[in-house]
């Protein structure tokens, strides 16, 4: 699949890029949690059956889930801002909606919209990747991928607070406020990426994924409630097999599809998924086990008995601390790689795992299982979106990275699904009550840190950095820039990019194209004009420059393969000049 741009080139992305999106990002993972302190009582809340009050939380998970891909590859197509902007003005109205009512059909129809916003996180990565010069890349994309885990973190205690003190349609309120600010924000501040891929919007595509999908999470949420060996249950797994498998061979002939599934076969997307899922279990975890035991009474013998806000606060420093883990993950990753960060990080989450099983007789304990489990998801979700995009195509960006928060979802849906069905098993009664054990709590955190287990053998499969390969240096001023330039050059294309009159083009958009017509690198030029791409492979390419008032240009070129960079000078407009 080959990618273009747009006429209109992007705007000069500001400082302010980067909070901005990852506001959005914070805003969009609120609405996973938000409901988390009224669980229990949303039966009387809506008048209805337990059962039934459950699609409250499904429909959310179902619609994020179907919508994350989608909007990732209409992203890549239409443009990334776009569908951010659409994806959260329809949060915003899912929140309206469920702010006006306590019917629960209608309650559902607003849950369901919320979740159409889980788009933003791989729309505001794309847009990342899109816009920013490489030395910001990695710590951007870092705070952008653990939003998902800092807004679920954050919003536990505000809606606590809310909950406890307040009308709780008041949380949608809020949500619909922090919606529509974002919303602002990202139209003031975000320019549009000029990126484009080839080819149209595959609605079959679409469609089938969206079937499969229903049908492989709707058994996986619901089936505590049908029972496991039941027949609606085994059913619905058939028939979610039956239709991925068809899905996959009708994406694998068609020309611009919704998934490419060779691409996502590559050993480092393939494992990079799977070990997506292993960190949704263990990020979903400690978010149902600790709120419980830490509001469980004191007469139990074991629960801590703090009230709804003190349990939501003490569990918040697992989001803080995923976002204050960003910048560490970008040096880390600049020095070692996204590989051993993910690696790192999930042995910090077995280490917070395993340390929780000793550690759950005092509130200040639940505080230290959150900070280490932060720091570990934080390094964790961090790496994943690095690793994506380090593997493919820019035109590619935004589907590859909706297909992964869609596996980190799978993760989440699977933990809830086998967490709540461990704590209903060991759960014992009281007064006609089930009331949670320590058993189950335990439990729970054991297969926590098996999945991380099964994460660690599968993040051993991704491709290291090659003996030769460089890396990223992040720099922190113009002498850290140019040395990261310097760097970079190895093994492919240095020089300047000019105007006619000789001047320098500060922030030209510099694209290197392979022979299939896909990107093979991109930069941005430096205030001097000076810019650097590396090569994956000894070959011809074409050196593509756009740039704000002049025209584009387009230079095919050759490299040897080995060590040496070739200098190519690229002046706008006219003809390339090699040095």
């Amino acid at each position: 699949m080959t990618q273009t741009t747009t006429d209109r080139p992007a705007g000069r992305a500001s400082g302010a890029v980067v909070p901005v999106l990852a506001f959005a990002g914070i805003v969009v993972a609120v609405m996973q949690t938000l409901l988390v302190p009224v669980i229990k009582d949303l039966p009387q809340l809506l008048d209805t059956a337990p059962s039934n009050a459950t699609w409250v939380l499904t429909s959310t998970l179902l619609s994020g889930a179907v919508a994350t891909p989608i909007m990732g590859r209409l992203g890549d197509l239409y443009g990334k801002r776009r569908m951010l902007i659409l994806s959260l003005s329809v949060m915003v109205v899912g929140a309206l909606v469920s702010a006006l009512t306590s019917d629960l059909l209608l309650m559902i129809t607003g849950r369901t919209l919320q979740g159409f916003a889980m788009g933003a996180i791989p729309l505001g990565i794309g847009l990342m990747r899109d816009m920013l010069p490489r030395e910001k890349l990695g710590s951007a994309m870092a705070l952008m991928s653990s939003s998902i885990g800092v807004g679920g973190g954050l919003a536990l205690p505000a809606a606590a607070l809310v909950a406890q003190h307040s009308d709780w349609h008041a949380l949608f309120y809020g949500a619909a406020g922090l919606g529509a600010l974002a919303i602002v924000l990202t139209l003031l501040v975000v320019p549009e990426s000029p990126m484009r891929a080839e080819g149209s919007f595959d609605l079959p595509g679409a469609l089938g994924l969206s079937a499969g999908l229903v049908l492989f999470l709707l058994p996986i949420t619901k089936g505590s409630d049908w029972g496991w060996a039941s027949g609606i249950t085994l059913g619905l797994f058939a028939a979610s097999a039956v239709v991925l498998v068809l899905w996959g061979v009708m994406e694998l002939r068609v020309k611009a599809p919704l998934v490419d599934l060779r691409t996502t076969a590559r050993p480092a997307v393939l494992f990079t998924n799977l070990a997506s899922i292993m960190v949704g279990v263990s990020f979903y975890v400690v978010s149902l086990v600790l709120p419980q035991l830490l509001q469980l009474p004191t007469s139990t013998g074991y629960g801590l008995g703090q009230s709804m806000v003190v349990a939501g606060l003490l569990v918040a420093p697992l989001g803080l601390t995923m976002m204050f883990t960003a910048p560490v993950y970008a040096r880390l990753s600049a020095k070692y790689g996204p590989k051993v960060t993910l690696i790192l990080g999930l042995l910090i989450i077995a280490i917070g795992y395993g340390a929780g099983l000793g550690l759950m007789s005092a509130a200040w304990q639940s505080l230290v299982i959150s900070v280490l489990l932060g720091a570990g998801i934080g390094l964790a979700y961090s790496s994943l979106p690095a690793l994506i995009v380090g593997a493919v195509p820019a035109s590619e960006t935004g589907a590859a990275n909706g297909l992964n928060t869609l596996m980190r979802s799978i993760g989440t849906s699977v933990s809830s699904a086998v967490i709540g069905m461990v704590l209903a098993n060991t759960a014992h009664t009281v007064g006609g009550v089930e009331i949670p054990t320590m058993h189950g709590f335990r439990v729970s955190f054991l297969i926590a840190t098996a999945a991380v287990a099964v994460g660690l053998v599968l993040a051993l499969f991704l491709p290291g950095r090659r003996p030769s390969e460089k890396p990223q240096l992040r720099a922190g001023s113009e002498e850290d820039a140019a040395l990261g330039r310097a760097e970079q050059v190895l093994r492919g294309f240095r020089g300047r990019v000019l105007a006619a009159d000789g001047a320098p083009v500060a922030r030209a958009r510099v694209t290197l194209i392979d022979r299939r017509g896909r990107q093979a690198g991109a930069t941005l030029s430096a205030e001097d004009g000076g810019y650097a791409l590396t090569v994956p492979a000894q070959g011809s390419y074409v050196v593509a420059v756009r740039a704000s008032g002049h025209e584009p240009l387009a230079s095919s070129a050759t490299h040897a393969g080995d060590d040496r960079p070739v200098d190519l000078d690229l002046s706008l407009p006219g003809e390339t000049v090699s040095a």
